[in-house]
């Protein structure tokens, strides 16, 4: 980790501390917001940018010589990123809402500054993402697994703008995260996603950690050999791709993530025996290096 760029690992660093004052907001503060802790939400954030930060942080260190462009790229992310985590915890110490809320001047205004900061974070993203995905920075596996990593995971936050098209139901607020039922209902424990209507929650957290679970599957199968961990790793991806737009699709008809229909299920299945056929028909032992050939001895 000496190499990794070091402000996203301190700013990494901050984001665990702040998940652990959240916990200590859970302990010593009983209010609810929508039906939720009111600071399981900072909780949630601080966590997810704290994965976020690392990956990054270990994804800036592959280069041998960083253009400084790309190092002002990661200030601005980690500059929007605290921006939003201020505004999110500004507005539970107030006792509000901080998505979606466009009830006061106030409010109206902090959730604009929070879609600018979501946007800044994923055009810059996206600036990482394609510097590089245009450099071969690893061995062929696990590039693909960083490659479909990013690209899924700007997926997933690009998920995030659904959720500001979605009817409330309620004055004052410009968006949800559940369709077909009001925001607050019963929900999962932990994520709180809605176990009566779509949540878009749920993509949006898939696709966003696509780039975590890809690279660390990529490295996890790394000595079975290039074309077998190629075939699984393309396998793993397009499986993974294909869960964020299902899961998406069926956030979008208002069903729950563990509650789908027969048609939901049927593409469930069909996606889970792709994957399936896909991992098996990779070579089951890893190719072996031919020794070197000794030149033939010719007797003078």
């Amino acid at each position: 980790m000496r190499t990794w760029y070091r402000p996203l690992v301190v700013f990494s660093a901050l984001m665990a501390v702040t998940a652990v004052a959240s916990v200590v907001g859970l302990l010593v503060d009983d209010r609810e917001l929508l039906g939720a802790p009111i600071w399981l939400k900072p909780l949630k954030f601080s966590l997810s940018f704290v994965a976020f930060g690392l990956s990054w942080a270990w994804l800036l260190s592959l280069p041998e010589r960083r253009p400084r462009f790309l190092g002002g790229t990661a200030w601005v992310i980690i500059a929007a990123s605290l921006l939003e985590m201020v505004i999110i915890i500004g507005q539970v110490v107030r006792g509000k809402q901080s998505h979606f809320n466009t009830g006061t001047a106030l409010d109206s205004m902090l959730f604009s500054i929070m879609g600018a900061t979501v946007a800044i974070l994923l055009l810059a993203t996206m600036v990482l993402s394609v510097y590089i995905a245009a450099r071969r920075l690893a061995p062929a596996a696990e590039l693909l697994a960083i490659r479909f990593g990013m690209g899924i995971s700007l997926l997933g936050m690009a998920v995030g703008i659904l959720m500001t098209t979605a009817s409330s139901g309620v004055e004052g607020i410009t968006g949800a995260h559940s369709v077909g039922v009001l925001d607050g209902g019963p929900g999962m424990p932990l994520t709180g996603w809605s176990t009566t209507g779509g949540d878009l929650r749920a993509p949006h957290f898939i696709g966003m950690h696509a780039l975590q679970l890809l690279p660390l599957l990529a490295l996890a199968i790394r000595g079975r050999g290039e074309r077998v961990s190629k075939r699984v790793v393309w396998a793993a991806s397009l499986g993974y791709l294909g869960l964020v737009v299902l899961t998406t699709w069926q956030a979008l008809r208002g069903q729950p993530l563990f509650s789908p229909d027969w048609v939901t299920g049927t593409a469930l299945g069909v996606l889970v025996v792709g994957v399936a056929l896909g991992v098996l028909s990779a070579p089951r032992q890893p190719e072996v290096s031919a020794p070197p050939v000794e030149a033939e001895r010719i007797p003078s």
